[in-house]
């Protein structure tokens, strides 16, 4: 009886560890590494200062913002008025998209402005190109990749 109730301890207590650890994995959205919902990145996103921007896309590089996330991507974009940094997403969620962004891409950027190490830049919410839109964050400013792996 006594290796029973030891036995069926030990399986609780793993079990509790294994749901703890996937649980924190989940709310990541495939280890979403920060680009997430609650995260201090995720708190910059002002839904007050959402704009247009339209422009050429100059650049697209894999940035990590903030220490501890994952790589993301983010585009130069030249408009009539300047140049912008725009932070689009996690590297993993865009590169299953259908829509690409590469430089001399022509595009509309919807999108927070933020100010970012100093600089301009927009959070990306909805990016058009063509007739494709990419759909990044909906009106709050909630990524959508959030959760997106476990669908």
């Amino acid at each position: 009886m006594k290796k029973l109730m030891t036995l069926v301890a030990i399986v609780t207590v793993l079990g509790v560890g294994v749901l703890t650890a996937t649980e924190a994995m989940a709310q990541r959205g495939k280890g979403g590494g920060g680009w997430g919902q609650g995260t201090n990145y995720q708190k910059i996103y002002n839904p007050k200062t959402v704009e247009t921007i339209s422009g050429e896309v100059v650049s697209v590089d894999k940035i990590t913002p903030m220490k501890g996330m994952n790589p993301g991507v983010h585009a130069v974009v030249k408009t009539d008025k300047e140049m912008i940094s725009v932070h689009l997403g996690p590297e993993w969620y865009l590169e299953n998209q259908d829509v690409e962004i590469n430089p001399k891409d022509k595009i509309e950027v919807k999108g927070s402005r933020i100010t970012f190490e100093g600089k301009p830049a927009i959070i990306a919410a909805e990016v058009k190109k063509g007739d494709e839109v990419l759909t990044l964050r909906d009106a709050t400013g909630s990524p959508v990749w959030s959760g997106w792996r476990r669908r």
